[in-house]
């Protein structure tokens, strides 16, 4: 069986939550669920790691404004990890050369990494912090059942994460004017610090407390 299906559906979960990803796969592997997860991904170390990781991921993803600087930092982590599970993936079924599943499970986490960061944005220039728990609880509960249900169908599984992905594009272009106004209001805030503090230093003024 062809293991395309598996490799963009982690691809595309992996650009949301890259250690759920590792976390679901290495349990599905350790417990006999699957035979296409490598063994490298049921390591034991490998499950705490991304479990720990994936707490703080939790945790940092529903707090406004923290949760777009956790995108960024994961701006390269999750087209790597989503090449990576890809290429392993691969590797273990021999349908599929790991160059090949490297590059698409990359690239697909790449795009729907994009898609999740740039919708945080345009939620972060709401004030209220509800739609951060939200929108990061969906995109949770979506990843664990969406993998959970590409162990079993992984065709149909593609197809949801192709749909979603590209959903995902177009609702981003539809928010871009939100995005561009929250990297306008983070920059006049930047540039605001800055003249405070040159400010301060040309009159001698202590710092604020």
């Amino acid at each position: 069986m062809s293991v395309l299906p598996l490799v963009f559906t982690s691809g595309w979960a992996s650009g949301i939550n890259a250690y759920a990803v590792v976390l679901l796969l290495g349990i599905f592997g350790a417990t006999g669920l699957t035979d296409e997860v490598p063994e490298s991904l049921q390591r034991t170390d490998v499950l705490i790691v991304a479990g720990v990781l994936f707490l703080c991921e939790a945790v940092a993803d529903k707090i406004p404004f923290v949760d777009s600087i956790w995108d960024s930092v994961h701006t390269v982590i999750r087209p790597v990890s989503g090449a990576a599970v890809g290429a392993l993936l691969a590797g273990q079924s021999g349908s599929l050369s790991d160059i090949a599943a490297g590059a698409i499970g990359g690239s697909t986490a790449l795009a729907s990494h994009f898609v999740k960061a740039g919708t945080r944005m345009a939620i972060n220039t709401s004030p209220e912090p509800f739609s951060n728990i939200v929108a990061s609880t969906a995109e949770d509960l979506g990843v664990g059942v969406i993998v959970t249900f590409a162990m079993f169908n992984p065709e149909a599984a593609a197809i949801i994460a192709a749909v979603l992905l590209a959903a995902g594009l177009a609702l981003l272009i539809f928010l871009w004017s939100r995005i561009r106004r929250f990297l306008r209001r983070r920059a006049q805030r930047h540039e605001e610090k800055r003249l405070a503090a040159e400010a301060r230093e040309a009159t001698g003024a202590p710092p604020p407390r």
